[in-house]
């Protein structure tokens, strides 16, 4: 009887551990989605409440909205994530250079409609390289819509491009033969992918290869040279608009967040800085890290983002 008593105890014990043990949240779930866009398939994530802040997530070269991956779920949980693919990266459709005017301009548009497709009235903008060039042209277009910025390595500042990477880049702007094009192939190959998710990294054991491996085979297919060398090309576009994006921050001043890798030899720290001239809400942070920041310090700029966008966007 006493035994019988003794397990009925055990029992009661460890059911009530298991009674007062923390629940584990479930993760925010994220939907994969295309929408059809001047006929074109434009592919994006999607996660968190619909009725919540929205922040867009807006990738850079090479990448996709891949790059969010791990980022989309640490702030789903209270603001409405949307990541899409540009036309010619990630899973949107990539027509031919014969077929698709593949400019940051038309680009902006795509995601302008893009914007106005899946309905979102306002949002944070996530501006990473490309993505900076394209969400500006948004953002100054239509700044009644714009929350906040959160700018990581995305330039808005000839101070910015004043390094090695770009002189064969600004070279192609300048003269756009076949042999300067040719020149910038390199740009394209899979030790130069790996080296923009590495260079720069304190710990290069820390970058998943998963980065390299998405990205190499879009790269590769056939027709895509073209499509970044257009894309080299149409960056020259941009620096002449800095002063029109820079004249939108000083007078619309939008409570903006940094967060750049410091090291990154395409978008150095040199580009960052300027901000501070035309911003009155500024939260500065420079990582040790490189081009993608996400990928060394993606736990920290996500609570970071969380603790901004708490503050400075209302619910």
């Amino acid at each position: 009887m006493d035994r019988t008593i003794s397990r009925y105890r055990w029992l009661i014990v460890a059911l009530s551990a298991v009674a007062a043990a923390p629940a584990f949240a479930a993760e925010p779930s994220i939907r994969y989605r295309t929408v059809e866009i001047d006929g074109l398939d434009i592919f994006y994530r999607e996660a968190g409440p619909k009725d919540a802040p929205t922040v867009l997530l807006l990738h850079g070269f090479p990448t996709s909205s891949h790059m969010f991956r791990d980022l989309i779920p640490r702030l789903a949980e209270k603001y409405h994530v949307v990541a899409p693919d540009y036309p010619g990266y990630g899973y949107s459709s990539a027509p031919s250079v014969d077929a698709f005017d593949y400019t940051f301009d038309n680009l902006a548009q795509v995601v302008t409609k893009f914007i106005e497709r899946v309905g979102i009235e306002r949002y944070s903008l996530y501006l990473m390289d490309y993505g900076a060039p394209i969400g500006y042209r948004i953002a100054a277009a239509a700044p009644e819509r714009v929350d906040s910025l959160i700018v990581q390595n995305g330039n808005a500042y000839e101070e910015g491009l004043d390094n090695a990477f770009w002189e064969p880049v600004k070279k192609y702007w300048a003269d756009r033969t076949d042999a300067n094009g040719d020149a910038l192939r390199g740009v394209l190959t899979i030790d130069a992918t790996k080296w923009q998710y590495t260079h720069g990294v304190r710990n290069v054991e820390s970058i998943s290869p998963d980065t390299w491996d998405h990205v190499q085979p879009l790269l590769d297919r056939p027709g895509n040279q073209e499509i970044q060398l257009a894309m080299f090309y149409s960056y020259g576009s941009n620096p002449p608009l800095y002063p029109a994006w820079q004249e939108y921050l000083r007078k619309h001043q939008p409570p903006t967040l940094i967060v750049w890798g410091k090291n990154d030899a395409i978008f150095p720290d040199a580009g960052a800085y300027p901000y501070k001239r035309d911003l009155k809400d500024l939260e500065f942070h420079l990582f040790d890290t490189g081009h993608f920041a996400l990928e060394e310090d993606g736990a920290e700029i996500g609570r970071l983002m969380r603790d901004f966008l708490d503050r400075k966007v209302s619910h």
